[in-house]
């Protein structure tokens, strides 16, 4: 899949950075990227959707490359990122179905976590919007934004493309947690996918799983001393911010500096983020003695079950293989 090969080139680029280059720039060339921008997903289904973490793997390689040979490769950065630009046009074209900043995409990796096959048809009719989806959108934009501000160190032209990536994170950030349409449960305390019927109906699915801590993914903390290189940008974000309240406000609050007066993007409030690692540190629910579960334990007793045309459809918790 070539989100695997993504995570594949993060790992090579520990011994031979120059190979995890050209395989990141080989999944971007024009006999591999459709010229709508999107990339393919794997050998037996072009058309299906991989999540997009290619800009993160090619700032990593970036980064790691650099510490290798005290050289940034600068033209394999801004390479990739302007292909990237149509890969990312490409989901805000493709997969918002309701141009709210609310994404679906379909499997997106997750195997035998949901109610329904999220890459066929639904039995319901409709879509679904995914809170794994509209987290992993979040990430893109805070890793495109970032690797914009590398690249406005030598052309400040960058800097308004920073700027269109920050607004797109604002937005995301506050679609996700808008009453109505967001995706995030006051009442659990936990982020859900939601079902949309072709009536209009929406409901959330209720199913805990890794979906709904994918959105804790999406955070970049920006250091001071790169802020101070971007007035342009520093100047924008600081007006999105006081002139536009209702979108700063549904995210990590970046205006209030951290240690070392670093600031920090993130999708996940302080208190939205306690009450998800209520769940996440739970050994009820998610904590295994080998890592973080797919799905939380609490199903096992409790099961998610949902009607459609007279079947069931349900996520039971099964420790170890999944048995569909």
């Amino acid at each position: 899949a070539a989100w695997d090969l993504a995570f594949h080139c993060v790992s090579l680029a520990l011994v031979d950075p120059d190979f995890a280059k050209r395989q990141l720039i080989l999944m971007t060339r024009e006999w591999y990227m459709h010229p709508n921008g999107q990339l393919p997903a794997y050998e037996w289904a072009f058309g299906d959707v991989n999540p997009p973490v290619h800009a993160w793997a090619a700032w990593r390689v970036y980064q790691m490359d650099a510490r290798h040979t005290d050289t940034p490769d600068r033209h394999f950065l801004e390479a990739v990122f302007h292909k990237l630009l149509l890969n990312f046009t490409w989901w805000v074209n493709r997969k918002d179905a309701d141009d709210n900043n609310i994404f679906q995409g379909g499997f997106l990796g997750l195997d035998n976590i949901s109610i329904f096959d999220r890459s066929s048809v639904l039995p319901t009719g409709g879509h679904i919007d995914q809170a794994d989806g509209t987290a992993w959108m979040g990430f893109f934009s805070l890793e495109m934004m970032r690797i914009a501000l590398e690249l406005a160190k030598e052309n400040p032209v960058y800097q308004d493309l920073a700027t269109k990536f920050f607004e797109h994170f604002l937005s995301i950030a506050t679609a996700v947690s808008e009453h109505g349409i967001g995706l995030w449960d006051e009442e659990d305390g936990f982020y859900y996918d939601h079902l949309h019927l072709p009536d209009g109906e929406n409901f959330p699915l209720k199913v805990r799983s890794l979906v709904g801590l994918l959105p804790l993914i999406a955070v970049e903390v920006l250091e001071p001393d790169l802020l101070q290189k971007m007035p342009d940008f520093q100047r924008r974000m600081h007006w999105f911010i006081e002139n536009r309240p209702h979108l700063s406000g549904n995210m990590h609050s970046i205006h209030i500096p951290g240690r070392g007066e670093r600031r920090m993007a993130a999708i996940v409030t302080q208190d939205r983020l306690q009450r998800i690692l209520r769940f996440m540190l739970d050994e009820t629910e998610f904590l295994s003695p080998y890592g973080i579960r797919s799905v939380s334990k609490f199903h096992e007793a409790h099961p998610y079950t949902f009607f459609a045309n007279g079947q069931s459809h349900a996520v039971p918790y099964w420790p170890a293989e999944s048995r569909s």
